[in-house]
């Protein structure tokens, strides 16, 4: 789905299940995320959940690492 806002005009918005493909995770590990915290940032519409393309590129981005010990470290 693709959504134009006046911010950017092709945000493109995924449901739980897309999301959780285009990052290679299970549907569950985002639901967890979403009511523990520490997953990607997502959008609640009624009971409609979604997340944008953007901010999925985000999250990846942050969770860069080049050993486990910076992701121990960091307590992710």
């Amino acid at each position: 789905m693709h959504i134009t806002t006046k911010e950017n005009p092709a945000t493109i918005v995924m449901s739980v299940r897309q999301a959780a493909l285009y990052l290679g995770l299970a549907v569950s590990t985002l639901n967890k995320w979403r009511c523990h915290g520490g997953g990607p940032v997502f959008i609640k519409m009624g009971r409609a959940v979604r997340y944008r393309q953007e901010d999925l590129e985000a999250f990846m981005l942050g969770r860069k690492a080049t050993s486990t010990t910076f992701v121990q470290e960091a307590g992710l």
